[in-house]
């Protein structure tokens, strides 16, 4: 197959806000080929992430990545790894590149998946789909009282695993963060899994940090997640000796397969969250889940948009029967939940990999005609993008 075109749509709510919260637009990406359509959603501001993908070239390793993809065969896996190495080498300046690949790259592998009959993680050498427990991705509230709630909600829907992230955690003293985890606790119940994404509050503070591990180990927390910036190993290997009880988690600011790697070699996380709509796709993403399978590492998604961003972040470990824990975006803005129906949970409130060609997801594209942000980008009175017919 030729790849003949790649569609970029940018989508958002009426109101965007300052909350921690990235379902609130989207940038999907339509790539066709061989008379097939596939999707992707990149997880990034789709602006710049537009922009990347059109904008002139400043030198020979700062191309548009457009250059890489489109009149590309596409036969294989081969071929996509192919594309993402050439977006790499030639595109290497251009920041943006990889989340702009990364919703491309995502559409390939469902336009392959859709030729050949076959889904994503049959191809990526998976005999079967295991189940996932999903947990209830969520915010922290205002108050502690609201955290409550949120945490009876999560449990009244029927999860048995839950993350609380962001809010005022860090903020403030270590004592009210410590009601916060209680009321987390209390929310959920006693058997439930309980998890904490602070959201890289902390910086490089290791001892604010640390403070705050007796009340995360008195709440019985699986989960520290993203206590510094991505890039502060030392940090993260530090804060990971304080305390045998609570494990650290992170990896969603891996922007490439090395990144990954070396949080787990030199930050020690105990569970290494990938987002397929920033590290250049689905292939690095399964590249991270084969190494955390050798180092003991449990391979965990990033997800809190769509579920068509959810069924791309399962492929990689859905073959992994012993790494079960799966973000599930819980309570996305409309805008997400118009974009793709839902993955089913089954009696037993798991989810998986949907066993269907490609992503096995349904793009609801006439849903979204209300959320496209009409976009024009002209340079020395050339116009290099405008926002396609969806």
């Amino acid at each position: 197959m030729k790849i003949e075109a790649v569609d970029l749509f940018y989508l958002s709510m009426p109101v965007v806000t300052t909350e921690a919260d990235g379902s609130q637009d989207a940038l999907l990406v339509r790539v066709r080929a061989g008379g097939l359509t596939g999707w992707g959603e990149c997880e990034a501001a789709p602006l710049p992430s537009i922009a990347a993908f059109v904008c002139p070239m400043s030198h020979g390793v700062c191309r548009p990545v457009r250059e890489s993809v489109l009149g590309e065969v596409l036969d294989g896996p081969a071929d996509i790894a192919r594309m993402a190495a050439r977006v790499a080498y030639d595109s290497m300046d251009l920041l943006q590149a990889a989340h702009t690949w990364s919703g491309v790259e995502m559409a390939l592998w469902d336009v392959l998946g859709k030729a050949r009959g076959e889904p994503v993680w049959r191809m990526l050498g998976y005999p079967a789909s295991h189940p996932k427990n999903p947990y209830a991705s969520m915010l922290f509230g205002e108050s502690p009282a609201e955290t409550l709630r949120q945490g009876m909600a999560a449990r009244d829907a029927g999860y048995g695993a839950a993350k609380f992230g962001w809010g005022p955690i860090g903020r403030g003293t270590a004592a009210v963060d410590a009601d916060h985890f209680a009321a987390a606790r209390e929310g959920i119940g006693p058997e439930a899994l309980l998890m904490v994404d602070v959201g890289q509050i902390w910086g490089e503070d290791v001892a604010a940090a640390a403070a705050r591990l007796p009340a995360l180990e008195a709440a019985g927390v699986t989960w520290l997640e993203e206590p510094f910036h991505a890039s502060a190993l030392a940090e993260y290997g530090a804060l990971a000796r304080r305390s045998p009880k609570v494990r650290l988690a992170g990896g969603e600011g891996a922007h490439d397969f090395a990144m990954a790697r070396h949080l787990i070699d030199f930050g020690a996380v105990g569970f290494i969250q990938i987002d397929t709509g920033r590290i250049g796709g689905i292939g690095p993403a399964k590249r991270v889940a084969d190494y955390a399978v050798g180092m003991g590492v449990t391979f965990v998604n990033h997800t809190f948009t769509s579920h068509l961003a959810l069924s791309a972040s399962l492929q990689p470990f859905a073959g992994l029967e012993g790494h079960r824990i799966c973000e599930y975006p819980f309570q996305p803005k409309q805008l997400a939940v118009d974009i793709a129906a839902p993955l089913p949970r089954d009696g037993n409130g798991a989810v998986r990999a949907p066993d269907a060609p490609g992503l096995g997801v349904e793009v609801r594209a006439e849903a979204l005609r209300l959320y496209l942000v009409e976009t024009e980008i002209r340079v020395a009175g050339q116009v290099l993008y405008r926002t396609p017919e969806l």
